[in-house]
This record gives structure tokens, C-alpha cells and sequence, in this order.
């Protein structure tokens, strides 16, 4: 089987999918075995927006995986929480399709990078939230982060909820793009590593320069 790994953000709009687009594009140029899922799609319909973006930006096609509806389990067409837009459309998220999609994807695939919809609490049912349900996938986390004013708070918070909830943080990608004062992402920087002093937990932090740039940074110490 191959290593799942689960992509959040502190927030929506972080650059959670630009992320995963450049983890992808990485991947591709390593020559490594991978595939991204979009766990749940709100606010689209017909085919996953943010595959086609991961796509697009790694360079590649669709995969027969996208053909064959495995790497896009849930799509909503309301812009909401997958709880909302889900029950809007008289529906529920199936929470077992969604992990046997990825359990499929990853007997075939070396990696699997699963980005989530918007944060790690986000509601995925009235009884689970994205953080119950990738802790009991067992799935570590990759959390995008950035220096905006209000990140460390956010930032914080989610690590605490990973914590919490014995989630293994694989690493934080901390995102540049959109520009902001240094010295907030510096501070935001700092922050983040007493926090991750204050866990115990020894995962690395990569610094994602820009999203418009080809300039790649070294992703490849999150999958080790």
C-alpha cells in the first residue's frame, strides 16, 4: 500500500490546493509514483476544480483514477461546508466511499495526498469532523500555513486539534503568496516552531516561496 497523507489549511483561501499542486508537480519531476484526492468538492460540479489545478500544475493528464470518479467521492455544487452543501442536495457525505476511494488509490499509487475542504474542523457530518475522520483514517497531516495577520492563532488551534486527536503531523508548509510584511511571517515562523518545541514534535517546516513561481522548495522531507 502506499502512504496517504492529508493536506489542510488553517483557513479557506490559504493556498491549500496551490500546495498540493506544487507537492505534485515535485513529485512529478522526482519521478515519484503519486496521485492527489480532492475529498470532498464543494461549490462544483461535474469533475474536481482543484484535481484539475494539481494537474495542471504537475504537468500531467487526468488519471484513469479521475475517470473512474475515485479521486473526486464527493462533489457538492454549493460553496459551503461538505455538511451544508451536502444536505442542501438532500444528501449526506459518505464518509465510507470517501475511504475506500483513497484505500483504492493507494494500493495503486506510492503516494496519495489527500486535500481536505477548508480547515482540519471543519463538519463533515453532524457527528464528525475532518480532523475525527482523518484520525481515524490514520492518515499524518500536512498542514498549509502563512504569515497573514491572524495565521498564528489559526495556526496554533489546528495544531492543538491535531494534537488532541493523536493526528501525526508530517509537516507545515508555511505559504508566502500572497506577500505580506516579513515581519509578520517571520514572527509567524517563530511561532510556530515553539509551539511544535512546546508538542515535542520534530516536523520539518517548508517555506513555499511564492505561488506563481517554478522555483520548487524540498517537499520531499514531508514524505519521509
Amino acid at each position: 500500500m502506499g502512504r496517504v497523507y492529508f493536506v489542510s489549511g488553517i483557513d479557506t483561501g490559504i493556498g491549500k490546493t496551490v500546495a498540493v499542486g506544487m507537492m505534485c508537480r515535485a513529485l512529478q519531476r522526482e519521478g515519484r509514483d503519486w496521485i492527489s484526492v480532492k475529498m470532498v468538492q464543494t461549490g462544483c460540479s461535474g469533475f474536481s476544480e482543484d484535481l484539475d489545478a494539481h494537474r495542471a500544475m504537475a504537468g500531467v493528464g487526468r488519471f484513469s483514477e479521475d475517470e473512474d470518479g475515485l479521486t473526486a467521492p464527493q462533489i457538492f455544487s454549493f460553496p459551503a461546508s461538505p455538511l451544508l452543501a451536502a444536505s442542501l442536495e438532500g444528501r449526506k457525505v459518505d464518509l465510507a466511499h470517501i475511504a475506500a476511494s483513497v484505500k483504492t488509490c493507494a494500493g495503486r499509487h506510492e503516494i496519495v495526498l489527500v486535500e481536505g475542504a477548508g480547515g482540519l474542523c471543519v463538519p463533515l457530518t453532524d457527528d464528525t469532523l475532518t480532523a475525527d475522520f482523518v484520525s481515524q483514517q490514520g492518515w499524518p497531516l500536512i498542514l498549509v500555513a502563512s504569515g497573514r495577520l491572524g495565521a498564528i492563532n489559526h495556526t496554533l488551534l489546528t495544531l492543538e486539534a491535531a494534537q488532541s486527536r493523536g493526528i501525526p503531523l508530517a509537516g507545515i508548509v508555511m505559504n508566502r503568496f500572497p506577500e505580506t510584511d516579513p515581519r509578520l511571517f517571520d514572527d509567524a515562523l517563530k511561532a510556530v516552531d515553539r509551539a511544535l518545541n512546546r508538542m515535542g514534535t520534530i516536523s520539518p517546516v517548508v517555506t513555499m516561496p511564492c505561488a506563481a513561481s517554478d522555483d520548487l522548495p524540498d517537499f520531499s522531507v514531508l514524505f519521509r
